[in-house]
């Protein structure tokens, strides 16, 4: 007689249920997008860029773990941070889908998303920037096919492909040499994309580059180190290392004293004399409609409160502490971005014959915007949800993830 096991019901199904209705309307306000265009968005000749591109970039700077931790150890050869680099590789490939997700809705045609990789504009920024990401992107599921290969359910329905998946371990190094020079290439080349448009006079300047690379450093590693502690304290099933966090968690800390004094000087550079444009741009983040949002979100509780917590010795040892100043990051990075973003768009001069007029623009996402935004990041929780259950990607017990040899004999070879 079989004997089936009682399903109990746990607070994780009620957190997929919930994730799986935010994808359900998202998929609903993405289509609608799809059939009608961006005429049922809020965005406009002045507002171009909206909530859907902060997210991309957010996503991507956010996935710099898997860059930043792959280096440390494949190159420079800190072989015990492999199993956090691991989990940082996985989240890097969901965040880089969550920003190709978000460009397919962004870019009105989304027909015609290949152009870019058959018409080349070698001239163009932000083709060297769709021709890393989707190399990049490509590097990263290269990455992760060992993780999916080695699950017991790959070696036991599809062994011949599992031990082909797991093989792809033995050219980790060259992947990691890929991913390093194709993520560093976008990350920068991003931040370069605003830093070129003389029109935009608050991006006009070459520390953009410098600062998205900075805050995709912090932010990276801090989105991985979060999802493993807290994963550790909420599933049975992700095996965490607490001490080897810490250490990576003094490293973000560190970084993050850098990232303020290079965010500090770049906008404090910007009242050495009056531009306009920049200065009525500055004005907005310091004192006006942004202000809240940079000198309260970005600053004070994005960056300085969590390096005071990852530095100080007897915040550190706190668990609790640990996870605010990590999601205090993560937070603040959206923030850089969104600032970033609508700074540069909310400010419009008007050149008229021999005057330069500076008017002023409001954007604020409709609900197809935000509803399908929302469902392409519930998608993201959603994965890395699943993955921690069935996919065992949160695993620091000491075991060696290598390749091993198959015995198993594939049909049609000797």
């Amino acid at each position: 007689m079989l004997r089936y096991k009682r399903f109990t019901l746990q607070p994780v199904h009620l957190w997929i249920s919930i994730l799986l209705l935010l994808v359900a309307a998202g998929a609903v306000a993405y289509g609608i997008v799809l059939v009608k265009g961006l005429s049922v968005t809020n965005l406009s000749d002045l507002v171009p860029w909206g909530l859907w591109i902060t997210i991309d970039l957010s996503a991507i700077a956010l996935s710099a773990g898997a860059f930043t931790l792959c280096a440390v150890v494949y190159l420079l050869g800190l072989k015990q941070y492999e199993p956090v680099a691991r989990t940082a590789t996985f989240v890097g490939l969901i965040g880089y889908s969550i920003a190709l997700l978000t460009l397919l809705l962004d870019i009105g045609r989304p027909d015609r998303f290949w152009h870019a990789l058959v018409y080349w504009n070698t001239h163009s920024l932000l083709w060297e920037v769709s021709m890393c990401l989707t190399l990049y992107f490509c590097v990263l599921l290269l990455e992760t096919a060992p993780l999916i290969g080695r699950t017991d359910w790959m070696q036991s329905r599809f062994p011949w492909l599992s031990n082909r998946m797991m093989h792809i371990h033995r050219f980790a190094p060259i992947l990691a040499i890929l991913g390093l020079g194709l993520s560093m290439l976008h990350q920068s080349s991003l931040g370069a994309t605003y830093g070129v448009l003389i029109a935009r006079p608050i991006w006009y300047k070459p520390g953009l580059s410098v600062l998205f690379m900075f805050s995709a450093i912090v932010g990276g590693p801090a989105l991985t180190v979060l999802i493993t502690k807290v994963s550790g304290r909420l599933s049975p099933r992700a095996k965490v290392d607490d001490l080897l966090l810490d250490r990576i968690t003094l490293f973000i800390g560190w970084a993050l004293v850098g990232y303020i004094y290079f965010r500090f000087w770049d906008a404090f550079s910007m009242t050495y004399t009056y531009e306009p444009g920049r200065t009525e741009a500055l004005n907005m983040m310091t004192s006006g409609p942004l202000a809240f949002n940079f000198l309260v979100g970005e600053m004070l509780l994005g960056a300085i409160i969590p390096a005071i917590l990852l530095l100080v010795p007897r915040f550190r040892k706190s668990w609790s502490a640990q996870v605010v100043a990590l999601t205090l990051i993560v937070a603040g990075v959206v923030a850089y971005r969104w600032d970033i973003n609508m700074s540069g768009l909310l400010v419009v001069l008007t050149y008229l014959p021999q005057e330069v007029t500076t008017i002023y623009t409001t954007y604020f996402p409709s609900a197809i915007e935000i509803i399908s935004g929302v469902g392409v990041v519930a998608y993201g929780a959603l994965a890395i949800t699943l993955a921690v259950r069935y996919l065992n990607l949160i695993d620091h017990s000491g075991k060696k993830q290598e390749v091993v040899e198959s015995t198993v004999v594939v049909p049609g070879t000797d």
